[in-house]
């Protein structure tokens, strides 16, 4: 099992430390309220103890001392009981496709900087306690763009400034520049402070992670896994089929052979260290083709049976709908949309970020997902910007604000009718399937 990145960890501990700062301050307050009402209570009860003793004429011998409240200093001296509720926020995005105008959007003088690019989502891909996303390709040098699909180092510089904590690596760019440009890519990733998920340099660290990657966020044990359906028509070379996590043993021709035996295998095996919540990052379905197939379902089903609860979908650069079921306490997003991308082809322009809320109850021995939430975000291309020229990923309501308030940066008149649309389109492509009870 590969050990996380120290850099994702110190990410982690910056955010918990800010937790506890934040309840700290809320114990403060309650403190505070506490004292002024116990000693309000304390004046008007020696109030009315001396108004008695004056219209009787008798003197008190001596009042009763109120109860002096524990000050904060007091209390932190006393052991502080855990509570045994805890709640965790797994944040994820779509597609990130390298392509010729996704690079060129981080082109800066003599170099590349890609942070104006994702400025704009930035809080909300770094609010959660763990954020994933897919890369949809390599970073193995140059040439850069769409025929190489490779990107300069900065790309992932920037998706770390943005709190990005995982990559899937397992998709059907994984080895677009053969087995040393996967290797390449999974070196970069980890330079830049991210964990790679379903892919593996060799066959021995695929040994030793035995195909996932497990870590703790608050206390709550998170198993991540991915798989792809293919490898963009490609076959692994003999000797090295376990560098890629692949759903069907038939990937180079109809998808039609689920393969059963690799997926329980490192289900099973993942299942052995206990998680108490099991994320599936599944490369699936068809490009623009909004329909779940059969072979979908038998994969949803059969994870399930196996200990997943939460599979989260890329491939088909659409959204597509969300099955969220509150009793069982599951969720599966078949396809999040296109984070970033050309953004040429319809409803690729727009997608979501999904905010997966998970508690774990101690005292009822169960984790699963209570909630989720959806981001409307949208790629803004160059010409749909007024004195902007800049592609780049914004908050769909937060632009519509821009635009209402006539910023000097507000998109076009077209654009904002196109995230009008947007969002009615997202709210129709989720669609959600939730069952309360069965």
């Amino acid at each position: 099992m590969p050990q996380q990145d120290d850099g994702m960890e110190r990410r982690r501990e910056k955010r918990e430390a800010q937790r506890r700062r934040r309840q700290a301050q809320v114990r403060r307050m309650r403190l505070t309220m506490a004292l002024v009402v116990v000693l309000l209570a304390a004046c008007g009860f020696g109030i009315y103890k001396l108004t008695q003793s004056a219209g009787t004429g008798k003197e008190q011998s001596a009042l009763q001392t109120p109860t002096v409240p524990t000050t904060e200093e007091t209390k932190e001296t006393l052991p502080i009981q855990k509570s045994p509720i805890t709640t965790i926020h797994i944040k994820a995005a779509g597609d990130l496709n390298v392509t010729d105008a996704v690079v060129n959007a981080g082109m800066s003088v003599n170099s590349y900087d890609f942070s104006p690019v994702f400025k704009d989502v930035a809080a909300i891909l770094s609010d959660a306690d763990l954020t994933v996303m897919n890369f949809e390709g390599n970073v193995c040098g140059a040439p850069y763009g769409s025929d190489s699909t490779s990107a300069p180092a900065e790309l992932l510089t920037a998706l770390r400034g943005c709190g990005v904590d995982l990559l899937q690596m397992a998709n059907s760019c994984a080895i677009n520049n053969g087995l040393n440009g996967l290797t390449t890519t999974l070196r970069a990733i980890r330079s830049a402070g991210i964990e790679p998920v379903g892919a593996f340099s060799s066959s021995e660290e695929f040994k030793k992670s035995k195909g996932y990657t497990m870590t703790e966020i608050q206390g709550v044990k998170v198993g991540f896994v991915a798989f792809t359906k293919g490898l963009g028509g490609r076959g692994m070379p003999a000797g090295s089929e376990d560098l890629v996590n692949i759903l069907y043993s038939d990937y180079t021709t109809l998808y039609n052979e689920i393969d059963k035996t690799r997926i329980t295998s490192i289900l099973k095996s993942m299942e052995e260290e206990k998680p108490d919540i099991t994320v599936a990052l599944l490369h699936w379905g068809s490009e623009y083709n909004d329909d779940i197939s059969k072979t979908q379902e038998q994969i949803v089903s059969l994870m399930k049976k196996n200990g997943v609860d939460v599979i989260i979908g890329t491939h088909p650069h659409t959204l597509q709908p969300i099955e969220f079921d509150k009793s069982a306490g599951t969720l599966v997003a078949y396809s999040l949309g296109d984070f970033f991308g050309d953004a040429n082809r319809g409803a690729t322009n727009y997608s979501v970020i999904l905010d997966v809320e998970i508690t774990k109850d101690e005292n009822a021995g169960t984790t699963k997902v209570t909630d989720y939430t959806l981001h409307p975000i949208y790629t803004v291309r160059e010409n749909e910007c007024v004195g902007n020229n800049d592609r780049r990923v914004v908050r769909v309501g937060t632009a519509l604000t821009a635009y209402n308030g006539n910023f000097l940066d507000k998109v076009t008149d077209s654009c904002k009718e196109s995230m009008e649309y947007a969002l009615t389109r997202i709210d129709e492509r989720t669609a959600v399937k939730e069952e309360e009870d069965k």
